[in-house]
């Protein structure tokens, strides 16, 4: 017998590794010990070298389901004599922490049996988990994972879970969530002005149902912060709930109890059932199918839109409060619009009171907020589209492996912040972290990365960030960067799109020519002008802007992307009928004020973006829009009309006849545009036309740089339909490159500047100038 020591790293504490270790040890006769350290799950132990070998096997072989293994390891070691097998505490001795960490899992399906089963002792206890399923990622506070470590460090077992914790045979054995109704966490429901109605948790869940029966609205605190619930069948109570959220026309979400209801009233295939029945129960885009009606009021939940978006029970609490009801419920991030979701439980009872009317907490803290994800999945293609990453995927990110052991922070973009951090080996993409501009979304943004630079126990040696001086995530890099003295390095927002795609596809060391088609709302280019309608070449390293859509002038700052009428006048100002068509949705002195600041323009943009709103409003779709891609949604909704009835057929494009040699012709686009619209074509035609124009400029640029590997990045590709008739017209014809595990939009900005700086791509603008300090100033200041 010689002694051996197997070490394994991934996502492989809080996943049931040391109880799975723990049998197989056992089953073999082999004496030893398993523990978790800074660095993964360590087994040290006694054995035959066959015998070793075989144990090395079976641990890859029958890794838990949640677990991920990166990297594993077996080695000779000190002699030492064990007796028996044990599962040690923590080794939190020293050295690097290297460990990733696990997401909230969505309930299992044996505790959901459990749950329901009237026999069983955690019949409706409504935080039943096991080493398969529960929080993990929003109540780690310290590392290695343990339980004195996270938020049920508070909790004592009583004798029946501490009998399940220590049984080898037992599902729980080393659950370090466990509890039951006798010793675990206890509901409390507040009435107005905070007033505590009742913390008895049976007679809370009846209080819940009685209250959501009567038409009100309740906060109810779930794994990431709290959700709004009311009734989706009540237009009233809706209308209330966007009055008090100031939420005028953004979707909601609906909670199924059940994926037989879901099946009932929506089109969903098996790819999108596996999504939401998954480990990660993200919200799902759905669309639904023509009896809708008689289940949730869709014109209040989603207005104008024609999918939804549905969700599971993904927390025993949530179960049990959809079964209870039996109809589908609203379930909205508590907060104001605009404001990152409320997770503690003294803000909720001083702010949460001015949109719901009762207020359920529970006694378990919340140490990381995060908001539900969100996900879609193509109609035609069945390609999936994260639209927002947090509960259930965040953090850990398994796809790209760092060059160096260097600690670096990338801080992203604006409206859909996220941090990525590189430490020890580890990339960690934060969750969605809501909109910048916020003071509130600020401080959950600073307070979210120093937990996890808490937890790793490091500071970064280099900070990466957007050239935007005006970005909250810049002026945040510059201050840490002053404060701690760590270098600081600036990467463009477009080229940090394209290389977060081409390192989510392993194209970073290819020597082929990649074409990268980056298309979205806003970003500070290298010459001082707003950017977002792309065309890259990636190649040995090398970045170069082959082209873009022309310039069309930007005024107004922020105005312009929350009113497309704006946008409207801006990209028609070169052509011949924009004036006539678009004057009656100006007041004149508006519309004089406006004219004026095009004609003096010295900021202009290619956004593809602002090209969608620009077409929305001409369509007469919206001039004003409440949250960002609404009008862009709308003209989606109009195109997939046309599509339904016609297939991916059109007589024609918008780019015709045009010289797309140089650059993209904006004015030329919107001139066809404006000559369909006043010859009467219908609205989802010219909608379905303007997406086959983009399509087709996929071809036209990927011929003039003669590659056939081409990469999508940006916002406007959340845009199924876009997707679709691409990889319609080109799956046979190029190799197609997309977002996999993280969002097309802003959300994957940090972790390109991360990619783009560790491997040390090179930026070469065709016809642009170097950024100067005076334009930076004409941008924050236009």
């Amino acid at each position: 017998m010689e002694t051996y020591h197997i070490h394994i790293n991934g996502i492989v504490q809080g996943v049931g590794f040391r109880p799975m270790v723990f049998q197989l040890a056992s089953a073999m006769g082999i004496n030893g010990y398993v523990m978790n350290g800074n660095n993964g799950v360590h087994v040290f132990f006694n054995a035959s070298e066959a015998d070793a070998h075989k144990l090395f096997h079976d641990i890859k072989h029958h890794a838990p389901a949640q677990a991920k293994i990166i990297s594993a390891s077996l080695q000779k070691t000190t002699d030492k004599t064990f007796e028996g097998f044990a599962v040690l505490m923590d080794d939190n001795s020293g050295g690097k922490k290297q460990v990733l960490l696990p997401p909230d899992i969505a309930t299992c399906s044996t505790c959901s049996q459990e749950l329901h089963d009237e026999t069983n002792r955690r019949y409706r206890y409504p935080f039943i988990t096991c080493t398969q399923c529960g929080p993990r990622y929003s109540i780690i506070k310290t590392l290695p994972y343990e339980r004195h470590g996270t938020a049920m460090h508070s909790f004592d077992m009583c004798q029946n879970c501490s009998g399940e914790y220590e049984d080898i045979g037992d599902r729980r054995f080393f659950s370090q969530t466990n509890s039951c109704s006798i010793c675990g966490i206890q509901l409390t429901i507040w009435g107005s002005a905070a007033i505590k109605i009742s913390n008895d948790t049976s007679n809370v869940l009846l209080r819940i149902k009685s209250y959501l029966s009567a038409g009100n609205i309740v906060a109810v605190k779930g794994i990431g912060g709290y959700l709004l619930l009311c009734d989706a069948a009540m237009p009233g109570t809706i209308e209330l709930l966007r009055k008090r959220k100031h939420r005028r026309s953004k979707p909601f979400a609906v909670l199924y109890h059940g994926i037989n209801e879901v099946d009932k009233y929506y089109e969903v295939n098996d790819c999108e059932k596996k999504l939401l029945q998954g480990k990660e129960a993200p919200i799902v885009l759905l669309r639904p199918k023509k009896d809708i009606a008689v289940n949730i009021c869709l014109t209040q939940v989603a207005p104008g839109l024609n999918k939804i978006g549905v969700m599971l029970p993904y927390s025993p609490l949530l179960d049990i409060i959809s079964g209870d009801y039996g109809k589908p419920l609203i379930a909205t991030s508590a907060n104001i619009s605009g404001s990152p979701i409320i997770y503690k439980d003294a803000d909720a009872l001083e702010y949460l009171f001015n949109i719901a009317d009762y207020v359920v907490s529970y006694n378990r803290e919340i140490a990381v907020p995060q908001d539900d994800s969100v996900v879609q999945v193509s109609r035609n293609s069945q390609q999936p589209l994260i639209i927002r990453r947090s509960r259930g995927y965040a953090p850990s990110l398994l796809q790209y492996a760092p060059r160096t052991n260097e600690c670096i922070l990338a801080t992203g973009a604006f409206l859909k912040s996220s941090f990525t951090l590189s430490v020890n080996g580890n990339v960690f993409v934060s969750q969605f972290l809501g909109s910048g501009e916020s003071y509130e979304s600020q401080q959950m943004y600073r307070n979210t990365q120093e937990h996890l630079l808490g937890l790793y126990s490091v500071k970064p040696t280099t900070i990466v960030t957007d050239k935007h001086h005006g970005y909250f995530s810049h002026r945040y890099a510059v201050e840490f960067s002053q404060k701690d003295g760590c270098a600081i390095q600036f990467v463009q927002h477009h080229e940090a799109h394209f290389a977060a795609v081409l390192a989510e596809n392993n194209l970073l060391h290819t020597s082929h020519a990649v074409l990268g088609i980056i298309w979205d709302g806003t970003g500070l280019g290298n010459d001082g002008n707003i950017w977002g309608g792309e065309f890259f070449v990636y190649q040995h390293s090398e970045m170069v802007r082959h082209s873009h859509f022309d310039y069309f002038p930007t005024i107004t700052a922020d105005k312009m992307a929350q009113q497309p009428r704006i946008s409207a006048i801006c990209t028609t100002s070169g052509t011949v009928m924009g004036n006539a068509i678009l004057k009656e949705k100006f007041m004149s002195i508006e519309w004089n004020n406006y004219q004026k600041l095009i004609c003096k323009a010295t900021l202009f943009s290619s956004s593809v973006g602002r090209i969608f709103d620009a077409v929305a409003s001409i369509l007469n779709l919206g001039d004003m829009q409440e949250y960002e891609g609404e009008a862009a949604m709308y003209l989606q909704v109009l195109a997939e009309e046309y599509v339904a009835a016609n297939g991916f057929i059109m007589d024609g494009h918008y780019f015709e006849g045009a010289n797309c040699d140089s650059n993209i012709p904006t004015a030329y686009l919107m001139q066809g545009i404006l000559e369909d619209s006043k010859n009467g074509k219908a609205k989802p035609y010219i909608a379905a036309k303007l997406h086959y124009s983009l399509v087709c400029l996929v071809d036209i640029v990927a011929r003039q740089v003669n590659t056939d590997m081409i990469c999508f990045s940006g916002g406007v590709f959340q845009n199924t339909l876009l997707v679709d008739w691409i990889r319609q017209l080109y799956d046979d014809k190029y190799r197609l490159f997309f977002h996999k595990n993280l969002s097309p939009n802003d959300e994957n900005i940090s972790f390109g500047q991360l990619v783009y700086y560790e491997n040390k791509i090179q930026s070469k603008i065709n016809n642009s100038k170097e950024m100067s300090n005076r334009q930076v100033e004409r941008v924050l200041t236009d």
